[in-house]
């Protein structure tokens, strides 16, 4: 966490340089509270980093911006995002325990054993000060070859070079999980630990033979490997991929459709949620003031052009597969719009809650975090 204490700093340190220009620019500005306010994301070359990035500019609105009803921001008066780049979900749920973001996106999994204590959280213990903001979107599994290459399911990956995503992130522990579920283990293959740049390239050098990645499509690092070289998507699908869905409710059945990525075959894989999450002691105004402006149809426009991924967030979605809390802030929002009830937990809400999180779902999870796996060496 101390490399992340240190770039976070710097963004802060930039931001306030720029603020600090425009309140010697004119007096007036001088008057206005800045606040800052951080956006745990994942690597470039994956999704959260470019949605995060839209988030954090469409929810921000700096001293002397134009009013949204004057063509200008429809962020939070005063409020200033950043998008921070991390190693991905679990990184991102340490931090926002630490205190050293204020914010992240995280994989509903990850939070939920974060939330607990479960699996690799057991020794850190349950971090209670999480809170959701919103679902966003599905995320898919992605394990990518080259087109050529012999492997055509999780079992012939064994002996094989492959990328399980970097430490702290989500996608490594999704790999795990599904080389266990497949007979397989971390010791199985011959694991590297890489950003997906990194393995992309490694995959195009001929240094690896695949890699896992868990984003929502099309990922960039993915999408510009597919324009050098022709490659493959892994099914994931069978008797194994259904009992793990049936097993993990995070898991859903999905697929990548026919040229998801240039030339690629459209093929069965499973999703899980991607969610914002906040610490539950950031102020409730300001939640309540964040969440109004990413579901405000204007950041809804700059999503659908700013990314592929972008298209699939909507508000109707929002409490989908939640079973955190919600911050009170967003609470109170989902509340006016009448999505939630004012007290309790709304039957048809599937887990999402006002205050608390859905005591069946509770229970039904509890019995499903994974198994601890050794830490792995990182290369």
């Amino acid at each position: 966490m101390q490399t992340t204490r240190r770039t976070i700093s710097a963004h802060r340190l930039a931001g306030a340089t720029g603020v600090a220009l425009l309140l010697l620019a004119g007096g007036a500005v001088a008057a206005e509270k800045v606040t800052y306010f951080r956006i745990g994301t994942g690597a470039t070359g994956g999704t959260y980093f470019p949605i995060g990035t839209i988030i954090a500019n469409a929810i921000s609105r700096p001293p002397a911006a134009a009013p949204c009803d004057r063509g200008g921001s429809c962020g939070v008066e005063g409020l200033i995002a950043v998008a921070q780049t991390t190693h991905g979900s679990v990184q991102n749920v340490k931090a926002i325990a630490e205190g050293a973001l204020e914010s992240g996106l995280v994989q509903a999994d990850i939070a939920w054993w974060a939330w607990k204590g479960e699996g690799q959280f057991r020794k850190a213990g349950p971090s209670k000060q999480l809170r959701v903001i919103a679902n966003l979107y599905r995320e898919r599994i992605h394990l990518v070859v080259q087109r050529e290459s012999k492997i055509r399911t999780i079992t012939d990956l064994r002996g094989k070079r492959i990328s399980l995503g970097e430490k702290d992130s989500g996608t490594l522990v999704h790999a795990r999980i599904l080389l266990r579920t497949f007979g397989l283990s971390i010791r199985s293959v011959k694991a590297t630990y890489m950003t997906p740049s990194q393995a992309a390239k490694a995959l195009s050098d001929g240094k690896i033979d695949g890699f896992f990645l868990v984003a929502g499509f099309p990922a960039a690092s993915i999408g510009t490997l597919a324009e050098r070289m022709p490659i493959r998507l892994v099914e994931i699908n069978g008797r194994r991929a259904a009992g793990l869905a049936k097993r993990f409710p995070f898991f859903a059945a999905a697929e990548f459709p026919d040229n998801a990525y240039k030339g690629t075959a459209g093929v069965a894989t499973l999703s899980v949620g991607a969610q914002w999450l906040v610490a539950a002691g950031v102020d409730e105004k300001l939640v309540y003031g964040i969440t109004k402006a990413l579901w405000h149809k204007r950041t809804m426009t700059l999503l659908a052009k700013g990314h592929p991924q972008g298209k699939r967030i909507r508000l109707s979605l929002a409490l989908e597969g939640v079973s955190l809390p919600l911050h009170p802030g967003a609470a109170r929002f989902y509340r006016e719009a009448g999505m939630i009830k004012p007290a309790g937990t709304p039957k048809d809400s599937k887990g999402a809650g006002g205050e608390t999180p859905d005591k069946k779902t509770e229970k039904k999870l509890e019995k499903t975090a994974p198994v601890t796996h050794p830490k792995p060496k990182t290369n």
